[in-house]
């Protein structure tokens, strides 16, 4: 049976308002997980599937109004805006930024990219919150001893530096999914980037339309793929979950995407 031990993204802090506690959220994100991976696994594939639950360490009020965000979470959405225009005049209004989010991928992205930027900002700007997120990851990877460590969105960046933490761990695949670990400023200066040594393969997977993976990633030892999972949905895990691509590499096989 393949361990596989999954690393949420942000916007899971309901899961611990409805169950009370970080075990109950991270047993009901899990079988969420395992509901759109049993869609697309291979026959006769069994999987043993854990979550790293760490929601509530970056637990943050939703702000509709992005005039309103903190000066760094603005600066995160102008700048994350103008990754995705490139070569366009600057933006200098953060409810330009927004607006020309929704206007170009849908209105569900506007409250989407302020709850990414607030849950952003605390991770990179609060030591003890970003410690206590790799914190939850280092914890489930002793206790689970994962064959496979999945991680989505800004959970791809709690687990690559929670594995780089870990040295001694021993990983057979790091497969990040929608990952904005090529974003600037996401590694503290000076960190590595590269395959972390516990890590023996590194598969980078992203959908050709996922605006949080954005700029293409570059790092030494990682293999890049551009899949079509069916976005807009690469908001939440579910597309790349039920994805062929993620789930025949999981198991060793060769993704059928575009290697970058």
């Amino acid at each position: 049976m393949l361990r596989v031990l999954g690393v949420h993204g942000t916007g899971t802090y309901r899961y611990h308002r409805r169950a009370g506690s970080v075990e109950g959220a991270a047993v009901a994100l899990g079988t969420d997980w395992f509901r759109h991976l049993g869609t697309a696994m291979p026959p006769n594939s069994a999987v043993d599937l854990r979550l790293a639950y760490y929601g509530h360490e970056l637990r943050t009020e939703l702000e509709e109004d992005p005039a309103l965000l903190e000066p760094g979470e603005q600066q995160l959405l102008i700048q994350w805006a103008e990754l995705l225009r490139p070569g366009a005049a600057p933006i200098t209004d953060p409810r330009d930024a927004a607006e020309l989010m929704a206007h170009n991928f849908g209105p569900a992205t506007r409250l989407f990219a302020l709850s990414f930027c607030r849950e952003l900002h605390a991770y990179l700007t609060d030591p003890e919150r970003r410690a206590a997120c790799r914190h939850a990851v280092a914890a489930a990877l002793a206790e689970h001893r994962p064959d496979v460590v999945l991680a989505h969105s800004l959970g791809a960046v709690v687990a690559y530096e929670s594995l780089w933490d870990n040295k001694h761990a021993d990983v057979g695949l790091l497969l990040t999914v929608g990952s904005p670990l090529a974003m600037p400023g996401m590694l503290p200066t000076g960190a590595e980037r590269s395959r972390p040594p516990s890590v023996r393969r590194w598969v980078n997977m992203a959908d050709v339309g996922d605006i949080v993976a954005v700029p293409t990633m570059d790092f030494p030892g990682a293999e890049n793929v551009s899949i079509v999972a069916g976005m807009w949905e690469y908001q939440t895990p579910g597309a790349y979950l039920r994805s062929r691509d993620v789930t025949l590499t999981m198991f060793g096989s060769r993704p059928t995407g575009t290697l970058g």
